[in-house]
Order: structure tokens, then sequence, then C-alpha cells
């Protein structure tokens, strides 16, 4: 230090870390860094403080002071370089933030490159996920520099370790947020990042963003992506630590282990739109009238109702549930007579198992066999549309699940359909991954052998290209077997397809490293070429299989032994001391039918039972041996010994192997059994569920049915109760009417039927029943109208033919086209007529009183047949009630007609 300044270097290094003098923490710092480079490992105790106490390390990167933040950076690069993976996950969270928002924007390039070769430090040593975490929220910052360098930041991350390691889902979903920024250098950064993007993911990457951008914008990356689009693939450029410690954990590199790191590094250019988006949930967003429209007799309603299904489903990727109902009526749309309609159902079914993959595969029954019934069509866009439905099907499933159903339509009796089926399978074969079972592989040879005998050329083309496909996957070797049927000309074309083919399917030339584990008896083989006494151990090799039934040997050999003179009572007695014999006496017969291969063969067969102890122990074959032949060649005995010993345990070796073969080829059938119980378990348990789901609707449509028959019923109460209150009303207008007629009887009639001196006879208008001013001096002026009237007698139910046409004529009124004969207002109103005639006839106010007396009992008379009319009428109208009980319109109408009368004074008490 200076002269003059206070020596700060004997206070600890954390009180100096963070001293109020700038310079202290600078050299604190810098002490720092110089302690963390001599650390022999990262466990050395000049970490200890820091783990202990990780929020130091801010202080450190946002130093206020820009010379003591560059060696505060830089002190915390060397602790990670030297620290390991602990020391990182404990000080991240505290820097990660400071050094996006102070290092990165720093004027001094030194900081700026320290700031961002720690961040890369963070990612070597741990993962890129918490990292990329903690800078996205710098891309919403106020300041724009800040969100720049955010960006920037995350470009060069992506540079060095790629998508693979980082995942690029995230830096995505901010893209457009930064495009919409109105500084332009932040609109810069987000086009650097967009550009390293591609470079990775190419086309997979737009879905994710590419439609919140403005046209301008896609047209100016579109410029930018043309320049990198010609680049080679790229390749992570920088090791996370675990990498590193592999790499140098691994052999010296060779040529297959850089064909492996390629291929890694490779790996990340497959990704697509399906991996980088997130699941939407489709289904809520179906319009409510999908399937009424989708049932309409329209076509226009059912092309709409699918284009409006395609535009909710055309999504990079979608989440699980329930399209049972949906796949069931786009398969049934297939049938369609209008071929818009088959074309738009075909791409629905196509985005929606491409938005769902392996989650669509339940609803593969549903939709293939429809899809290939409609192949028949000649329009070269449907079937373009329907083969790419097919197509991503199959994707979501696999060649197991399809097989079925595509050998039962290649033998359609519709040449289209077959032909398409055929198109299909092809591409089925050159797609998948996995190599098709035996069964499989022997059901498609079938198949395609019969189209090699169609009478088109195209199905015969076709078969020929299935069977070279095939060939490819499976090699030339074991596809000879089932091409022998065939003749010449169809083989080299099967080859010629054979050279052409592509497939994925890994081949199955790994089977053929097995053999190699056989290698031991070829180099026994070999032996054959040493000492001539070895000959006679490769057919014992060659028999060696044979030799687990022991027991015919010895009798094969008795037979000969007895035609060569030895005699049967010397086998059944001790067996050892008659081979002892038998063994030299048979060598000169047997020498001398040396030319035979058969005899030459059978007599190291004599030795074939020591072998089998051979197999459990080997001392007991070497005695054997050596006994059985003491007088042989003393140089020919050892080379026998080593080679039984290797026979046996090939023998061993084959058993098992068969028996392995023999068990995989069971487990084999096991799973394909399994595999079709699963298949149909699942299409049991789809029907469930749609079973479930009709009947959910039928109880819907109860209960909804149930709540408007209790409704009705209901009104049906209140209108009862309405009828039964107008029922009671007119019951108590009928016992009026009663009160009245009985007043009228009261007032006309005495008990003998003779009016009394007295007592006037009564007016028609005090019965209720005519009255005419014209005819009666006392009765009142008012006149019943011609139209009630005609009213009354037509309830009565008597319509009169000929009504009077003048009222004044009593003759034209009370004619023949008056009312009926027992209308009692035909009787009144002929009594009235002849009053008033014979009142005419006589002048003057008197009369005689025979005369009137006579008039007076024949009106009186009159009058009690009007009265047992009226009482008629009365009992006619209590009928007309009871019939009109139930009808509340009746009364209604019986009620205005009551009320009708009672204003004429017809029902006037």
């Amino acid at each position: 230090m200076a002269e003059g300044e206070p020596d700060y270097s004997s206070l600890p290094l954390t009180d100096r870390w963070v001293h109020k003098v700038w310079k202290v923490r600078k050299q604190a710092y810098e002490e720092a860094a110089k302690q963390f480079e001599l650390t022999p490992d990262d466990h050395d105790p000049a970490f200890r403080p820091f783990n202990q106490d990780p929020s130091l390390w801010k202080s450190a990167v946002a130093d206020s002071n820009v010379a003591a933040q560059s060696d505060g950076i830089a002190a915390f690069c060397a602790f990670l370089k030297f620290g390991g993976k602990e020391n990182c996950v404990r000080s991240r969270g505290q820097v990660i933030t400071p050094l996006v928002e102070k290092g990165l924007i720093s004027t001094r390039p030194a900081t700026k490159a320290n700031s961002m070769e720690a961040l890369l430090l963070l990612i070597e040593l741990d993962s890129a996920g918490p990292i990329i975490e903690d800078i996205l929220p710098a891309v919403s910052a106020k300041l724009p520099k800040v969100i720049a360098a955010a960006l920037a930041a995350l470009t060069t991350i992506f540079h060095n370790y790629g998508v693979k390691i980082a995942d690029p889902k995230p830096a995505l979903k901010v893209l457009p947020k930064a495009f919409g920024h109105a500084d332009k250098n932040v609109r810069a950064e987000a086009t650097n990042l967009a550009v390293e993007f591609y470079r990775w993911l190419r086309e997979a990457m737009k879905p994710m963003f590419w439609g919140d951008l403005k046209s301008t914008q896609q047209t100016d990356l579109e410029a930018q992506f043309e320049k990198v689009k010609a680049e080679p693939s790229p390749k992570q450029e920088r090791l996370l630590r675990t990498q590193q410690e592999a790499l140098a954990r691994a052999p010296p590199p060779g040529a297959g282990d850089e064909v492996e790191e390629e291929e890694e590094v490779d790996e990340p250019a497959e990704v697509d739109a399906f991996d980088l988006a997130e699941p939407q949930d489709v289904l809520s967003k179906v319009p409510p009238s999908f399937h009424d429209n989708l049932a309409s007799s329209k076509w226009k309603d059912r092309k709409e109702a699918v284009e409006g299904l395609y535009a909710v489903l055309n999504v990079p990727r979608i989440k699980d549930g329930d399209f049972g109902e949906i796949n069931r009526g786009l398969a049934k749309c297939m049938k369609d007579a209008n071929v818009a309609v088959v074309t738009q159902a075909a791409q629905c079914i196509e985005v929606l198992s491409k938005g769902m993959r392996k989650s669509y595969g339940k609803y593969r029954s549903v939709v293939m066999a429809p899809i290939m019934e409609r192949l028949k069509e000649k329009k070269q866009s449907v079937a373009d549309a329907l083969g790419a439905a097919l197509d991503q099907v199959f994707l979501a499933t696999s060649l197991t699940d399809c097989l079925e159903d595509i050998l039962t339509f290649l033998s359609h009796k519709n040449p289209q359909v077959k032909e398409g089926t055929m198109k299909f399978l092809i591409r089925c074969l050159r797609t998948t991954r996995d190599v098709p079972s035996k069964q499989e592989i022997a059901s498609i040879v079938e198949a395609a052998k019969k189209l090699l005998a169609e009478s088109s050329e195209g199905l015969r083309a076709g078969g020929a290209e299935i069977l070279g496909t095939v060939m490819k996957i499976l090699g030339e070797r074991a596809m000879n077997p089932h091409l022998e049927s065939l003749d010449d000309i169809r083989k080299t074309k099967i080859k010629e397809f054979f050279e052409k083919a592509e497939v994925k399917a890994k081949d199955k030339p790994k089977p053929p490293p097995a053999p190699a584990a056989r290698a031991p008896p070829k180099k026994a083989g070999g032996v054959k070429k040493g000492p001539p006494g070895t000959k006679k151990v490769a057919p014992a090799r060659a028999l060696s299989p044979d030799l687990a039934p022991p027991a015919p040997q010895p009798t094969s050999k008795a037979a000969p032994n007895s035609k060569l003179g030895v005699s049967k009572p010397g086998i059944s007695g001790l067996k050892g001391p008659q081979k002892r014999i038998g063994a030299p006496g048979l060598a000169s017969p047997r020498k001398a039918s040396a030319p035979l291969p058969v005899e030459d063969d059978d007599e190291p067969l004599e030795a074939s039972p020591p072998p089998k102890p051979r197999i459990g122990l080997g001392r007991g074959g070497l005695a054997g041996r050596s006994l059985a032949k003491p007088s042989a060649v003393p140089a020919a005995a050892p080379p026998p010994a080593s080679p039984p010993p290797s026979s046996g345990l090939t023998a061993l070796e084959r058993s098992e192997l068969e028996e392995l073969r023999s068990a995989n080829d069971r487990l084999l059938k096991q799973v394909d059994e399994m595999r079709h119980e699963k298949s149909k378990f699942m299409s049991e348990i789809q029907e469930l569920k749609n079973q479930n789901a009709s009947l959910i609707e039928d109880h819907t449509r109860d209960v909804l049915s149930i709540k408007a028959k209790e409704t009705q019923l209901v009104r049906a109460r209140s209108d009862a109760e309405t009828a039964e209150s107008t029922n009671e009303r007119l019951r108590r207008e009928l016992d009026r009417l009663k009160r009245a007629l009985s007043r009228a009887e009261g007032l006309g009639v005495g008990g003998s039927g003779v009016r009394s001196p007295g007592v006037t006879s009564p007016t028609p208008d005090d019965l209720g029943i005519y009255r005419d001013g014209a005819n009666y001096t006392s009765s009142r002026n008012n006149r019943m109208s011609f139209t009630s009237t005609l009213s009354e007698e037509k309830e009565n139910g008597e319509v009169p033919h000929n009504y009077p046409r003048s009222k004044l004529s009593p003759e034209g009124r009370y004619g023949s086209g008056s009312s009926g004969r027992a209308s009692p207002a035909r009787g009144a109103r002929s009594a009235a007529a002849e009053d008033s005639a014979g009142s005419e006839a006589r002048p003057g106010s008197g009369m005689s009183s025979a005369t009137s007396g006579n008039n007076g009992v024949e009106s009186w008379k009159r009058a009690a047949e009007v009265t047992s009319q009226l009482k008629a009428r009365i009992e006619q109208m209590k009928v007309s009630l009871e019939l009109l009980r139930p009808r509340p319109r009746a009364y209604a109408d019986i009620e205005a007609n009551n009320e009708k009368q009672a204003r004429q004074g017809f029902n006037r008490p």
C-alpha cells in the first residue's frame, strides 16, 4: 500500500471481503483467487468460508466499484473452476441475477467476459436448467441493455452446450416478447437467439412462436435462416464436467467412438415441435354443435363441422383426453358421399394422431378400417389425405398393432383398396424401427407372394417391393428360404427393390456374432491336418450329439460282433473282460473292411461309452481309452485325450442353445399373445367407456323427461282446479234458476190449477219466456231480439228451418216455421196471440165473463204446460253440464250464454 495508508492485511479475509474501502475489497478478491488456484482439491479449507456464507459472492460480483467488481467476478470464476459441483450449487442462487444485471452490462470487456464465463462454468459443473430459469426474468427488466445482455447470454449458452443440455422451450416462449420490444438492440439480440435456435432445431422451432410475429419480422428471420441453412449440423462445443470425466475414463478414442460422439451431438437436430410444445386442452374448445352438425343432412353443415374441428386440433401437442366420440364421428365421415368432408375428416385424424402420438393408439381400431375402406376413392387429393392420416396413425402405434388390418385389406376385392393398402404397408416397413417377428414376417411374405400373381402390374411390382424391403430388414440369407418357390425373374425384381430400399429398422446382423462362440471347434477341426491318428477323432465329434442315448449303441455293435464269430454266451458274461477280449479280436476284421467309411466311423463308436463320464469327469475317459487300446501306437494316444472334452462341451452348449431358443420362442409367443390380449382389453375398455357415456346420456334424457311430465302434471292439476271452480259456479247458477222457477210457479198457479178471481194472470215477463209490447198492454216495451231467440233455440238443439221475417204478424211468428212443438215459447206466444185477437174483436174495455173465464182457464193451462217444459229444459241443462264438466272452455261458453240470457231477462225471477 501507499505510504500513510493503514495496513489491512492482518484482518481476516472475510472481514476484508466486505470492507468499506474498495481497495481492501479488491485485494481480498485477488488474494482469494490465488488461494483457489493453489488448492489441491475441492475439499480444501480455502473454500469453507464461502460455502458457509454464499452471500459473500453476491456482494463481490455486484461490487459498486468497477475495478473491484472485475476482480470479484474473476475470483468467483476461480472458485467455480477449482471448487467443484458442491460449491457451484450453494452459490449459484446468489450470483446469477447480479451477474446478469451488473456484470454483463459492464463497460469493461474483462468484466463482461468473466461474467459470461461464470455462467458457463455454473452450467458446466451442474446443469443448465436452473441457470436459464434465473436468467429469463431479466428479459422482462426495465432497462433495455439488461434485456439485450440476457438474450446474448442465452445465445452463448445454447451455442456452447446445444439444445440437448439446455432445454430450449423456456427461451422459445419469451422470444415473441423480445421481438415486440421498442429497442432495436433488444430485437437484434432476439434475432441472434432465433438464428441460433434454427441452427439446432430447424423448422421444429417455428410452431412455438412463429404465429406471434409480424409478417415483416417473419420475412427478416427467413432471410437470416437462409444464411445458416447450408451450414452443417452444429456440435456441442463445451462439455459438462461429468462428460469430461467420462471422456477421461474412456479408452483412447477410436473410429467407433468418434462415430458415437457424432451421433450423440447430432441427436438434438431431430427434436421436433411435439417435444418442444406444451400439451393443450382442445376438448374444451370443440364447438358444442359439432356432433349435431356432423349428423346434419346438409353437406355444408358437415363440412363446416370438420373444418371447425381441424382449426381446434391443429396444434403442436394435444393433451390426452376422451376423444372416443370425436373419432367415431370422424370414422363415420369416411363413408360420406361428399369428398370434401372425407378429405377434411382425414386431415382431422392426421393432426389429432400427430398431436397425441402414443396416446392415440387406443383409437386406432376405430379409424383405421374405415380409412382403408375409403382408399377406393380415385381422386388423388382424397387418396393423399387418407394416406397421410394412415401414416400418422401408424407412427402413433406400431407395425404389430396395424398388421392385422393391413393383411385383411391386402386381400380386398377392390383393386384400389388393395393398391392403397400395399403402398401403406411399404411405408410402414420403411419407417418402422422394430424388426417384425417371425410370425409377422411369414404373414407379410405370404401376402406379398399373392400380390406377385395379380393381373395388375402395379400390384405385382408392389408385392416385389414388399419382399425387397423385408429382405433389407432381415438380410439376404434370412430371406432366401422364403424365396425358394419363386422363379428367377421375380427374384431378380425383388433384389432390385432390395438394393434400392431404405429402412430404419435395426438389422439383424447382431445374431451373426453368436457363431463366433463356436470358434474353438473350428480350431479343433484344424487338428485334422495334423497326425493321421487324429482323423478318427473328427467322426466322434460329428457324432457327439448322438451320444445322449448310449443304450442303443452297444446293441447295434453286438450284432456285428455276433456276425464276426463272437458267441452270445460271451456277451451275457462280464462286460469288462468281454471288451478287452473283443477289442483285439475285432481289430483284424475291421482293418480288412477299412475301405468302407462306415466301418471307420464305427471304430470310435466302440470307445463311445467312455466319453459319457467324460462330460462329468475327464479322468474316467482317459482311463477307459488307455485300457481299451494298450497295444496301439503310444504316440497316437495323447492327442485324442484333448479333443473329446471339447466335443462334450460343444454338445452341452448346443443343447443349452436349443433350450434357450425354444424358451425364447415361447416367450415371444407369450409376448405376442399378451399384446393381442392388451389390445383386446383396450378395445373392451373403450367400448365400456362408450356404453357408460351412452347410459349417462340416457339417464340425463330420462331425468329431463320426468321433469317435463311433472310440469305437465302440475299444469293439469291447475286446470282441474279451474274446471272445478267453474263447475261450482255453474251449479250455483243452476240453483238460482231453480229458485226463480219455483217463484214463478208460486206466483202463477194455485193449488187447484185455477186462477183466483182477484189475481191477475202473470205476464210473459214474469215467466221469463217471451214478451212482445204489441200484444200485451201491461207488458214492458222491451222486445226479445231475433238474434237472442235464434241463439237460444240453437243452444237447445232446435234450429228452425224457416224463421219468420215479420215480428208483428202472429201468424208469421208462430207459424210452421217457428220452433218445435214442444217449445214453451210457442205455447205462450200462441196464447198471447189469441188474447190479443179476442180483445181486438170486441171494442171497448168490457167483455163477457164466460169468454174471459174460458180464456183465463186456457191461459193457466198453457202456463202449466210452459212450466213443465221449463222443468224439462232444466233437466236437459243438467245433463249438458255433466257432459261439459271436463272441458273448462265449454263451461265458459255455458256461462256466457247464461249471462246473455240474464241480460235479456229470460232468467229473471
